[in-house]
């Protein structure tokens, strides 16, 4: 049995997303499988996912800028009434191939990640893909409620408390298994102008870390977070005038990208 977890709470995501992951899932993997959202409100997610309440946590998170800790919930000795190995998606990634593989490599005590491209001098794993026997993260769990704002502050993100504290060490997926939408698909400038960004062909998974999601790829968003210029000459235009935010105009030029179709295509109940 293939067993897939996600998390959600509050608002940022919720159903939607939720219902887009699972039918991704569905498309892209050989059954039998099992699905289980851990959740705060299951209202609106589609009957075939398994919810269950948030696993809780003995101490109060610290407040970050940095690093989503929420997600040391799962690192519980137990999750609802799963065993054994667990695959863990953000609920943001686009499946763009036959999963299958993520659940044969390796063994079934290892502890796998996706590989970060953002520190290219370091080896860190990313939690946005990452596969984990349930209970066997409990040691960092443990330890970072002895301390929570002093080991948040030290790693910054979950992903590298977890490459850095995992038992036994971790593994890493293969480098094209996994791509960075930002780092990988997007155009260098000024390709970004006249181009799509490009979905790599042995990617069987897309993460989308940072303000830049899938519902901004497909409508051609970089970050929705500061002035949005349509088209390519608007974009141009907007940055020689001051009108990139805080950024320089270099940084103005690459920060552009068109609509996305391929992520429309596999990002979809």
């Amino acid at each position: 049995m293939k067993q897939i977890i996600c998390i959600n709470w509050g608002t940022r995501y919720g159903p939607p997303y939720i219902n887009r992951l699972y039918a991704s899932v569905v498309r892209n993997i050989t059954p039998p499988f099992r699905f289980v959202c851990f959740c705060d409100n299951s209202a609106g997610i589609r009957a075939e996912v398994d919810c269950q309440p948030l696993p809780g946590l003995p101490f109060i998170l610290p407040e970050t800028k940095s690093g989503i800790w929420r997600k040391s919930q799962l690192w519980n000795a137990q999750l609802a009434d799963l065993q054994g190995p667990v695959l863990f998606l953000d609920l943001d990634v686009v499946i763009t191939a036959n999963i299958d593989p993520f659940f044969t490599r390796g063994q079934p005590d290892d502890v796998i990640l996706a590989r970060s491209p953002t520190n290219p001098f370091e080896r860190l794993g990313q939690t946005s893909v990452y596969r984990f026997p349930v209970g066997k993260l409990k040691p960092l769990l443990d330890e970072f409620a002895q301390n929570p704002a002093q080991i948040a502050a030290q790693y910054r993100f979950e992903q590298r408390y977890v490459t850095r504290k995992a038992p036994g060490g971790v593994k890493l997926w293969p480098a094209s298994w996994v791509a960075h939408f930002r780092r990988h698909c997007r155009r260098p400038f000024p390709l970004n102008y006249f181009y799509p960004p490009k979905l790599r062909r042995k990617s069987k998974i897309v993460i989308f870390a940072g303000a830049l999601n899938p519902t901004d790829a497909i409508a051609g968003i970089y970050d929705h977070r500061r002035p949005i210029h349509r088209t390519p000459r608007q974009h141009i235009v907007a940055g020689f005038k001051g009108g990139g935010g805080q950024e320089n105009i270099i940084h103005h030029l690459r920060h552009y990208i068109l609509p996305t179709p391929w992520v429309a295509e596999h990002w979809r109940e």
